[in-house]
């Protein structure tokens, strides 16, 4: 037998592709978009890896075979397949799919013409989840991991006109998986986000890093700012200039033989970033013929004691959370438009705040909250039980983690990396937990750490969090779900306890109502059992000492398969404060009445 990874580059001849690390601000390059119809294959017992049983078939889908004689038996063909949306999900463009787990082919023909002696890289915003990719046939790579960016330098596979490019995608759970194999949303397969062609010159920048180096301002208004910048290449003496015009700075850096660079300057009359001006500057940096422009804001996020600041100024986080999930409808969310759809529903309620969950959102959204002035919480899928002792978990748990802070680091809104979400309590969830905490300060020092706690004492009416993983995060954030899954009545009359001097963020609390379904205060499910749980829970949240912010769950009601009662649930979690074709229900008026106070 051999094994699916060797078989990868058996079959697809002796090319391969490099991998190349994940490039900053793909958007600000010369890109060409494979967005569009893609053609699909569903392969539910994975044929298409490798047919034993005819020789034209050795090397499996990917190769886009054709009969060559009229006897050659060949059982696919991409160009009669039927075809769908990229991006997008398979589970809500084919009916036959919306339950479905496992491997599906897709495959896009394109032309290309070299650009002299330019590289070109395949890049994929999101792949679901499980990604083997293959240009003209040849293995490109393969990627693990359904909400984070990826590319290829796919240069040496393509030629001089028609090409084509075939993904192998695999949505399957896996307990050893991250998220692991049960979880509270909808697992939508297929290449989600963007797929592009970046052209680059054979030396680029591959990221970079602007920001406030400290804290520091003087009379003037003249704070220190920090630049750094890496190219694809370790090659030293290349000139790499930034400009921010509105600011008349204009900075020249030579990177060292790594081929980095970095430099501290000041910057008169610099305006900060918040909520209430979302203020960014242009930027410009410039390798050669190279141009990458951004839109870049500056900030400070810190504690003190029980106290959350932004900008040295105590701020109190008016939250909600979000699930990535098409307003109206249901489906992967993937636009801007959308983006701006469900931050819009969020600024109505009166949030300032949301924590995108329970993994890193599109790029798209998190740059549309940053210009609406919305402050963001960006998690990676450590989700309750994970294979806590198996190094590959972890491992890919910390790329994740790794590739949303590269992607977002020059996001001003971005202000808490989270590293899980209701993880039980075990030596060894504190051993992997706490190594995640590390590696995200390793990488960003400037933003907060947090987790969702879980609540692990609670006697009648008196709750106490204790978790090992205090010492580790700036921000005590917890889950707590009083008057829907404990003590349906008299919410109001429960205590807090949270025994560390740092800023608590309630991360999740809320219940269930379908829309449209009215009743008694204590009837399940009704809107005015959700309103009256809302308005116990504020009264609660405001009892709790050191209170710096709130997300509760949720803002729209979104798809779950663990989500089964007919006629109420029918596969939506309900505790959205908007239905899925965004009414409102009455729960939303109290809690916006409560964030007009705060």
């Amino acid at each position: 037998m051999i094994s699916l990874c060797c078989l990868c580059g058996l079959a697809s001849g002796t090319v391969v592709a490099n991998e190349a690390p994940q490039v900053a601000n793909v958007l600000a390059r010369h890109i060409t978009s494979l967005n569009g119809i893609w053609h699909y294959i569903v392969d539910v017992q994975e044929e298409g890896y490798y047919d034993y049983r005819m020789k034209p078939m050795r090397g499996g889908f990917f190769i886009n075979a054709k009969p060559q004689r009229p006897e050659d038996l060949i059982e696919y063909d991409f160009d009669k397949a039927p075809t769908m949306q990229v991006p997008g999900d398979w589970n809500t463009q084919d009916e036959r799919l919306f339950f479905y787990e496992g491997t599906v082919w897709f495959k896009r023909s394109f032309d290309w013409k070299p650009n002299g002696d330019h590289r070109i890289l395949l890049y994929f915003g999101a792949v679901n989840y499980d990604a083997h990719v293959y240009v003209n046939g040849k293995f490109a790579g393969h990627h693990v991991g359904g909400f984070t960016p990826f590319n290829y330098d796919v240069t040496d596979l393509l030629k001089e006109g028609e090409n084509f490019v075939i993904l192998k995608v695999d949505n399957k759970r896996h307990a050893e998986a991250v998220p692991t194999q049960i979880f509270d949303w909808w697992n939508y397969g297929g290449i989600t986000r963007d797929v592009l062609l970046i052209d680059v010159a054979p030396v680029y920048v591959e990221n970079y890093r602007l920001d406030l180096a400290g804290k520091e301002v003087d009379k003037r208004g003249t704070r220190p700012v920090a630049f750094n910048v890496k190219l694809n290449q370790a090659e030293a003496g290349r000139l790499v200039t930034l400009d921010i015009p509105e600011l008349k700075m204009h900075q020249v850096v030579t990177t060292d033989a790594d081929g980095t660079a970095s430099i501290t300057f000041k910057a008169k009359k610099l305006q900060l970033w918040s909520p209430e001006n979302p203020k960014l500057y242009q930027v410009e940096i410039r390798l050669g013929d190279e141009v990458i422009k951004d839109e870049i804001g500056f900030r400070t996020i810190e504690t003190r004691g029980k106290q959350l600041l932004l900008n040295g100024q105590p701020i109190f986080l008016k939250g909600i959370s979000i699930h990535e999930e098409k307003p109206n409808g249901g489906g992967r969310a993937n636009s801007t438009e959308d983006a701006h759809t469900l931050l819009s529903w969020a600024k109505e309620l009166g949030c300032n705040f949301v924590r995108l969950a329970h993994y890193p959102h599109n790029e798209y959204a998190v740059r549309e909250a940053e210009r609406m002035g919305i402050l963001v919480w960006s998690e990676i899928p450590v989700y309750w039980t994970i294979a806590w002792i198996n190094p590959d978990t972890y491992n890919n748990a910390e790329r994740q983690l790794t590739d949303m802070i590269r992607r977002d680091q020059n996001r001003a809104n971005v202000i808490i990396w989270s590293i899980a979400n209701e993880t039980p309590h075990s030596p060894e969830r504190d051993q992997f937990l706490s190594r995640l905490a590390k590696h995200a300060r390793s990488l960003d020092g400037t933003r907060l750490i947090s987790m969702a706690m879980e609540v692990t004492s609670a006697s009648n009416y008196k709750n106490r969090l204790q978790d090992n993983m205090h010492e580790y995060v700036d921000v005590v954030s917890f889950n707590q779900y009083i008057g829907w899954y404990r003590d349906v009545n008299d919410a109001a009359k429960m205590s807090w306890e949270v025994p560390y001097d740092k800023p608590v963020i309630v991360s999740e609390f809320g219940g269930g109502a379908k829309f449209g379904l009215h009743g008694a205060k204590n009837q399940r499910w009704t809107e005015e059992f959700q309103e009256n749980l809302y308005r116990e829970n504020v009264a609660m949240l405001d009892k709790i000492d050191g209170l710096a912010g709130t997300s509760p769950w949720i803002l729209k009601d979104f798809r779950s398969p663990r989500r089964v009662l007919n006629g109420v649930q029918d596969y939506y979690n309900r505790k959205g404060l908007f239905s899925d074709s965004g009414e409102k229900k009455k729960a939303f008026y109290v809690l916006k009445e409560w964030y007009e106070k705060k």
